[in-house]
């Protein structure tokens, strides 16, 4: 039977073997995007609940740790491994996890989420420090089998993910005198690295396909020079170099990835949501790196530039790959509908609450938090809502995958 429609350029999949096994567990993107979704629209009213002290967790995690490391290692963790397991299989054309191996690491992610509540710390720290370096150990061994290097480095950001995973747990049980916000800074500047990368060959890529004669290209001195900028900046804020020099090069770097932005022309991406989500979710790194400067010049909190690059670029950026990608990768036309669109609007309002509605209005803090909480989850249960059974079921076009 013929694909429906054209396979997406850079996780496209080429021949593939009759399918085999249960659908839900034939390439790593359809349980870890279930799972993420469904910690999209969980941890929100557990968050709620912890922080009110209705839920004590088991682990003995303070509330803000707790929500932050689930957020970011549990949630974000799934999707990133989800995806990267996937278009590795394409990038390297080896097999990646799939069938009782896949089941078996789906299944530890799950168990040290509810080990995060439910179990003794101990249990937790076991559980959870496993799944990320396995995950780098097993996507590092496909580009080295595949002499791939070129994705050596998001293997070496993978990897960082898991090494501020177990320096957040050795500071968070007082093994090691290091504050485990650090680790989670360190987490979020790794990610935004990873989006700078991922971005950067997507978004234009994918603009330029749809835009008969559009130019949207960037010289590479300049791709170099901002990510050059962008890793120097971070690294000044979380080695605390001096404000002067770390804010400087964060204001610089967030106006290199404006300039970056406005060269892949995003006005050309208005018509098409599964274009524009992925544009407006970029669109909030600039905006992330200048509130990260102002907030060393000024002394401010860190946390609005904190949640300008996790709520918003971060799952900004992870709902659109989300759909896209699981459209792709399920046989159906890389086009969404009004609920997909819906769930774009829903993330991009629940960064706006959670950061400029606090920094306009500090008084409206707390009834912010709990809106932009439910605008969060629900973009989540939209996506369930959709895109759930799609998981779960063979290819509409009946290839394996």
């Amino acid at each position: 039977m013929k694909p429906v429609h054209a396979p997406l350029p850079i996780l496209g999949q080429g021949a593939m073997p009759a399918p085999r096994g249960w659908p839900s567990l034939r390439l790593a993107f359809r349980p870890f995007y279930l799972l993420a979704a469904l910690a999209g629209v969980t941890l929100m009213p557990l968050w709620w609940a912890v922080y009110t002290g209705r839920l004590v967790p088991a682990s003995g995690l303070a509330p803000s740790l707790w929500h932050a490391h689930e957020m970011l290692f549990g949630m974000v963790g799934a999707v990133v491994v989800g995806f990267l397991f996937t278009a590795g299989k394409t990038w390297t054309g080896l097999p990646t996890p799939r069938g009782s191996q896949l089941g078996a690491f789906a299944l530890l992610w799950l168990m040290a989420r509810v080990a995060a509540l439910a179990a003794p710390y101990p249990v937790f720290f076991v559980l959870d420090v496993a799944f990320l370096p396995l995950a780098a150990a097993l996507f590092g061994d496909l580009l080295v089998r595949s002499g791939n290097l070129r994705n050596a480095g998001i293997a070496t950001v993978l990897m960082g993910l898991g090494i501020a995973n177990l320096a957040f747990h050795l500071g968070a049980s007082g093994a090691l005198d290091w504050p485990p916000q650090r680790a989670l800074q360190a987490a979020v500047a790794l990610l935004v690295v990873l989006e700078t990368v991922i971005g950067g060959r997507v978004i234009p890529f994918f603009t330029r396909n749809v835009t008969p004669g559009l130019e949207n290209a960037v010289p590479t001195w300049r791709e170099r020079l901002l990510m050059g900028v962008t890793l120097l900046g971070l690294v000044a804020w979380l080695c605390e170099w001096p404000i002067g020099f770390a804010a400087t090069l964060l204001g610089g770097a967030a106006g290199l990835h404006l300039w970056r932005l406005l060269t892949w022309a995003p006005q050309m991406s208005l018509r098409r949501p599964i274009l524009w989500s992925l544009h407006l979710a970029y669109a909030w790194i600039p905006v992330g790196l200048a509130l990260l400067a102002s907030s060393l010049w000024f002394q401010w909190s860190v946390s609005p530039a904190l949640h300008t690059f996790t709520v918003g670029a971060t799952a900004g950026l992870l709902m659109s790959m989300m759909t896209r990608t699981a459209r792709g990768h399920t046989g159906r036309p890389l086009q969404v509908g009004r609920v997909e669109a819906l769930a774009y609007v829903l993330v991009a309002l629940s960064a706006c609450l959670r950061v400029l509605v606090p920094l306009a209005w500090p008084s409206a803090t707390l009834v912010t938090l709990i809106i932009s909480g439910a605008c969060f989850a629900s973009a989540f249960a939209l996506y369930l809502a959709v895109y759930a059974k799609w998981l779960l079921s063979p290819r509409a076009d009946g290839q394996d995958g």
